[in-house]
């Protein structure tokens, strides 16, 4: 029993020793500006606007007029794969990187690269950041829209009451964002109305001409697809559309 106890006691040791010796976690997180728990918070927030990035680049870019106007076009020539919407997505991004390459840019210089020199901190460079994309959607957001939003926002979000001289009132951004959307999703439906008015002249005509000739069984679609796909060719709309969409932004 004594050997036991001994054995016991020598195997407890090494443990409480680890036990002691527990790291803190001031030596565990990256140094900065706070404490442990601060820095904690501030990884966790750093992951979640990564994950979300996806859904940031949706809300203040172009993407969703260009998406939406590309979409119309595939179902207005009636196809439902084709482009695939890997393809879409993919030429709405570059599109979108192609006309926010300034404000990408001057984000950039502005808040992003100061802030990994660590010339500024995390709550200076914010507003630097977010700064070039609000200029972006003050100059595409409609007025009733912006208007709508600031009705509807809790008095703490309405922006401040100023003499008629004085310098206007800065938006909200959670006020901005949404109203900007809207209007985006607006404009994409009217580019996609015009888009889609010609491919559905030409189903008009086709079955209008099959049924006068009596093909009752004849699905229009059969012989419109073709001609849609001709006439989109030799018109070049590729080229039209996306030129009409990037200078919609000019």
């Amino acid at each position: 029993m004594k050997r036991l106890f001994l054995a016991l006691a020598l195997l407890l040791i090494p443990a409480t020793a680890a036990l002691a010796q527990t790291p803190d976690l001031n030596t565990l997180i990256p140094q900065g500006g706070g404490s442990a728990a601060a820095r904690i918070i501030q990884l966790v927030a750093l992951l979640t606007v990564l994950s979300v990035a996806p859904g940031l680049l949706i809300m203040v870019t172009s993407f969703t007029r260009f998406i939406v106007a590309l979409s119309f076009v595939r179902s207005g020539l009636g196809l439902q794969s084709t482009p695939a919407n890997l393809v879409l997505i993919s030429l709405a991004l570059f599109m979108t990187f192609y006309v926010m390459a300034p404000t990408f840019d001057r984000a950039w210089q502005d808040g992003i690269q100061p802030l990994m020199d660590n010339k500024i901190d995390e709550k200076e460079a914010f507003p630097k950041i977010i700064e070039p994309f609000r200029q972006f959607m003050l100059k595409q957001v409609r007025d009733k829209d912006l208007k709508l939003f600031e009705d509807l926002a809790p008095p703490d979000l309405k922006p401040a009451p100023t003499p008629s001289t004085g310098p206007a009132p800065e938006v909200e951004i959670r006020i901005l964002i949404p109203a900007f959307m809207i209007s985006e999703l607006r404009r994409g439906f009217e580019m996609g109305f015009l888009i889609a008015l010609p491919f559905l002249v030409i189903d008009i005509i086709v079955s209008t001409l099959t049924m006068s000739m009596g093909m009752m069984m004849l699905p229009p679609s059969v012989i419109s697809l073709p001609i849609k796909v001709l006439f989109f060719v030799l018109i070049d709309g590729w080229n039209m559309l996306i030129g009409s969409l990037v200078r919609s932004y000019s």
